[in-house]
Formats: C-alpha cells, sequence, structure tokens
C-alpha cells in the first residue's frame, strides 16, 4: 500500500468514526495505529496485542489495526497524524515528542541513566508516570500518554569504519533523531550530526548521504541497516525509552469506562513489551554477530561522556531538579 493511500484510509476511517458522535458509547470503534518498525517487533506486537484485549473485553467494539513497517510514514508524521485525529495510536520515541513536549526532553540527555536497569526503574516509578501525565496535560500537544515501551541503549553504527575511540567519529556524518538536542551531542561527540527521519535512513546509509547513525540492535538489525553499515560500536551514549501515546480528539470521545480500559492494557503492555524487548534484542545481536558484524564494546565511556558536557551545559538546567530525582533512583 503506498504511504498517500494508507494516510487517506487512516484519516477516512478516524474521520467517519468521529464525526458528528460526542462519544463513540456503542459504535464500532477501530484504532489506526502506526509505528516504524515491522511486523513482530516488539513495540508492534504488543500494541496488537493491546488490540485483542480490548476486542476481547468489548465483544469487539474496540479494537486496532497496526499499520507498520513505516507504511504511514516517520515518527514525526505519526505524531501529527495522532494530533489532527487522522490515526489514533502512535508508538514513537520520547526524542521525537521532546519538540512537541519540552518536559520529555530530560529524558534525552545523554548518558543520563546508569543503564538500562535504571531507565526502567524510573519509568515504572513515580516520575514515570508524572512524564507521561506531562503529555497529557500539555494542551498543544493533543495526546494521551499512555504507556511506555522499552527501546534498550542506542549505539553507533557506520558504513565506513572501526569505531573504538572519541577521535575514531571526526567529521563523520551520522543520522540522529530530528530534535537539536541530539544534533547537538552527535557534533560535540566530533561527528556531523544530520537529522533525518527513520524512514529515510537505510537509503541514506545506503547512497552514502550519512556514513552512519545511531540506535538500538534491533532497529539496527531487523530493520535491515547492519546489511549495509557494518561496524557497529556498542557506545550506549543514550537509553531513550518510547511512548505509546493516543489522539486527545479520541481520547475524549471516549466513555470513562473505556478510558479506563485502554489506560489498564497499557498499564499492562508496558511489562509486556519489556519481556518482548529482551528476547528480541539478544536475536538481534546474534543475527548481527552471524552476518559478519563488526562489534566493538567501548567499555570506558569516559572521554564519551565528557565530550558531551555541552549539551548538558547547554540543555541541563532547566531540567536540573528532574535531573536529581532520576538520579537518586537505585
Amino acid at each position: 500500500m503506498k504511504r498517500r493511500d494508507a494516510l487517506r484510509m487512516a484519516g477516512g476511517v478516524g474521520a467517519s468514526i468521529l464525526a458528528g458522535t460526542p462519544a463513540f458509547a456503542q459504535a464500532k470503534l477501530i484504532l489506526k495505529a502506526s509505528d516504524v518498525h515491522p511486523e513482530g517487533y516488539p513495540t508492534v506486537a504488543t500494541v496488537q496485542a493491546m488490540g485483542k484485549k480490548l476486542s476481547d473485553a468489548t465483544s469487539g467494539r474496540i479494537s486496532v489495526q497496526m499499520f507498520a513497517a513505516m507504511t504511514l510514514g516517520g515518527e514525526k508524521e505519526a505524531i501529527e497524524q495522532a494530533q489532527l485525529g487522522a490515526i489514533q495510536l502512535a508508538r514513537v520515541s520520547v526524542g521525537a515528542l521532546g519538540p512537541v513536549i519540552d518536559d520529555l526532553n530530560v529524558i534525552n540527555l545523554p548518558f543520563l541513566f546508569r543503564d538500562t536497569k535504571h531507565m526502567q526503574k524510573v519509568i515504572d516509578g513515580a516520575i514515570g508516570k508524572e512524564l507521561l501525565d506531562k503529555v497529557t496535560s500539555n494542551a498543544n500537544a493533543r495526546l494521551v500518554g499512555l504507556c511506555w515501551m522499552d527501546a534498550g541503549a542506542r549505539s553507533l553504527y557506520n558504513t565506513k569504519k572501526t569505531i573504538k575511540a572519541l577521535a575514531d567519529l571526526k567529521g563523520m556524518k551520522f543520522r540522529v533523531i530530528g530534535n537539536p538536542m541530539f544534533v547537538d551531542m552527535m557534533n560535540a561527540l566530533g561527528g556531523n550530526g544530520v537529522a533525518m527521519g527513520y524512514d529515510q535512513v537505510f537509503n541514506a546509509l545506503q547512497t552514502g548521504v550519512i556514513d552512519g547513525a545511531e540506535n538500538n540492535p534491533p532497529s539496527y538489525v531487523f530493520d535491515n541497516h547492519y546489511t549495509v553499515a557494518k561496524h557497529l560500536s556498542l557506545s550506549e551514549h543514550l537509553i531513550v525509552p518510547e511512548m505509546l501515546v493516543l489522539s486527545k480528539k479520541t481520547w475524549d470521545a471516549l466513555g470513562k469506562d473505556d478510558q479506563a480500559l485502554v489506560m489498564k492494557v497499557a498499564g499492562e503492555a508496558q511489562q509486556e513489551e519489556r519481556v518482548l524487548w529482551e528476547k528480541y534484542e539478544k536475536q538481534a545481536m546474534d543475527k548481527a554477530t552471524a552476518a559478519g558484524v563488526e562489534i566493538v564494546q567501548i567499555a570506558d565511556k569516559k572521554a564519551f561522556q565528557d565530550a558531551v558536557k555541552p549539551v548538558w551545559d547547554k540543555y541541563g538546567p532547566k531540567y536540573a531538579e528532574m535531573v536529581k530525582r532520576i538520579q537518586a533512583v537505585t
């Protein structure tokens, strides 16, 4: 299906459901969901499982239709379509949400979390709930924060050479999520940060528009970036969770019982996705190794941490109190 046709289909159905009805009541509701990742990916599978739970609980009145594998474009497009109510659900990185809801940018600071376990404790606790609520309460965002989804740690991969030390990045063009903080981060590390939609990365790697990108192992492998970028360096410079958001237009039209049901299955999804993620991450690393990818573990990250100090100096002060709270989580 062409992206334009898919968007028209998603938007048309969403509009017909919402038109002229103050609440969905007993009308059938198909929640259109977008994800940049392919079928079988943990976030895709989890949202589909949510849809089955919703359908079972409502005797088919509420269901989810997944548009996976960038059918509806990248994450920026998914956010915009959810804001308009053309689609209902969008699974997006907090990196992409940061420019929309500034409070979330605290999560996007490089080397904020000690490791992925630390990140999980933060998003599972009071801070995670508070940041979800920041999405919902932001009138301009027109989104409702449903739950978090694990996305592991992000590392560097490229088509050119081995990266073992900070100096190896010098002058290389690396794709980053379209957030000024990430462009500044890559520039501080010595590379050239290129903001680009995820849907454009594979072709850009193939054609040499960029030399590399940074992401988690499952994205690197299961979206086939590893077939053209054979050098993976486990810098783990970012641990950026993802979020499932719902169109505020859709949320406001739901009855209280349906809202409670959606929140319940979303809360369960947060934990279920994590189990899938851990398995998928191992599969990704095994597949990369079998394919002959050069994998370098950057054990001493101090030089990388020191290099991003300008990013912390520029963006950190406004989040100082939240940073303290996050770092205090044990």
